[in-house]
């Protein structure tokens, strides 16, 4: 592997693709990439994006085969690392899963609640799929999921699949740098736990001394992302609460006024994302562009390429740095179950990422993290088996949704307009036989 690595990008045509190729680029020296494989469905995203991505390594000086393909399995066969991607149905689908829940006043949104997961109905048994395929053609890869849900996703692939695979999010590294810049406490080590987009920083831990009550008794927050119409958390709350939330908890702790906020907004976040990615794709077309443009920093993806090239960095040159990760729990977090996927701090090196164990306490979380577990358990199955009682088993766990007539008719109005791209419902009926 020291001769030079191959690596997969699987849905390439995202409008995110830049961002990594800004990312290999940066890191030539420590990652010797001989080839780049860019797989999508879609030949005009895979042309545009993958152009654009051909001009940049040419820039660059990179001496890196660049492929587009449409075929999986060509850009699996012998690869090193493998990134996924994906977004089975595009984003007219992401539009659905906001705008169609939010008739029934429930959240609309990408990963949470009833339109969060619907995607990871789509999604998971593409990964899984995936999964089989690196089995017969690089099965010494890592697969490297940036696709959401990443915390279900990841939930799925750790306990069903022989694959080596860590689950990534940009919001970890958002919040903790953001937390370190706030307390002046730049190599603070930041405890971050919980499930992906249900997370909390636990610890911030400086020569031996925790500073996390001071920074809860100044009322300070984790970094929002662009992309969540974030209502902020009040002194009052982060007290009660005891920890430190992540921004995806302004849907959990102010579920009303974020379903309401959505309500009102004259476009869902999917609209805006379509309208910028056309904007972006333009740009691609062009040339004569041969770097990543500024307009892509709106897009919601800030640092992504960061995250996932420090990933791969770490394992190919054996770092042993810590990084947030989704990955099998196996007794770092006491109160939950080996097998559960867990968005933690870890210790990333040549054997994968080792989570780092905590001893933090709190009631108030782990009854949340709990409830939320046994709903990503649910929709595993569901996503696995096409079973209409685990989905809607899955939706009366989850607080976002805890509505049976809600969810029930939510749920078959989603189906029927996903219908496509969920082919185990396909004999499914508003009373399961």
């Amino acid at each position: 592997m020291k001769d030079g690595i191959k690596i997969a990008i699987i849905g390439s045509g995202s409008t995110y693709t830049p961002e990594l190729m800004e990312g290999f680029i940066n890191h030539k020296d420590d990652l010797p990439l001989k080839e780049l494989y860019l797989m999508d469905i879609d030949d005009r995203k895979l042309n545009i994006v993958g152009g654009l991505a051909q001009r940049m390594v040419k820039f660059a000086g990179l001496d890196t085969k660049v492929v587009l393909t449409k075929d999986l399995d060509e850009a699996l066969k012998g690869c090193s690392f493998v990134c996924a991607q994906i977004r089975v149905g595009k984003l007219p689908a992401r539009v659905k899963d906001e705008k169609i829940p939010l008739k029934y006043g429930l959240l609309g949104q990408e990963t949470n609640g009833i339109g969060g997961m619907f995607k990871g109905l789509r999604t998971i048994p593409v990964i899984l799929d995936i999964c089989k395929r690196m089995e017969k053609l690089c099965p010494d890869a890592w697969l490297i999921n940036f696709s959401n849900p990443s915390g279900m996703i990841a939930e799925a692939v750790l306990n069903n699949s022989p694959i080596k695979m860590i689950g990534l999010c940009n919001v970890p590294i958002n919040s903790i740098d953001g937390i370190k810049k706030q307390m002046n406490l730049p190599n603070a080590f930041v405890e971050y736990l919980g499930l992906n987009h249900l997370a909390w920083i636990t610890k911030i831990e400086d020569n031996g001394k925790d500073y996390l009550q001071e920074a809860i008794d100044a009322g300070l927050e984790s970094s929002n992302m662009k992309n969540i119409p974030t209502l902020g958390f009040s002194h009052e709350l982060v007290q009660t609460v005891g920890a430190i939330p992540t921004s995806y908890l302004n849907y959990y702790y102010h579920k009303d006024k974020m379903v309401e906020k959505c309500l009102k907004a004259e476009k869902c976040r999917g609209e805006v994302c379509m309208e910028i990615e056309e904007q972006l794709l333009k740009i691609y077309e062009n040339s004569e562009q041969h770097t990543k443009p500024e307009l892509l920093s709106k897009r919601g993806g800030a640092r992504y390429s960061e995250v996932a090239i420090n990933l791969i960095d770490a394992i190919y040159n054996d770092r042993n740095n810590i990084q947030v990760v989704n990955i099998l729990n196996h007794g770092a977090i006491p109160w939950m179950d080996d097998n559960d996927a867990v968005e933690i701090s870890a210790i990333v090196g040549k054997d994968g990422a080792k989570p780092i164990p905590t001893t933090y306490r709190n009631k108030n979380i782990e009854e949340l993290v709990h409830t939320m577990k046994e709903y990503e358990k649910h929709a595993v199955k569901a996503a696995m088996t096409g079973s209409v009682k685990e989905a809607l088993h899955a939706l009366m766990v989850n607080p976002l949704v805890f509505d049976y007539d809600k969810a029930y008719d939510c749920f078959f109005e989603l189906l029927e307009a996903h219908k496509e791209y969920l082919p185990l419902f396909k004999d499914a009926r508003k009373v399961e036989e």
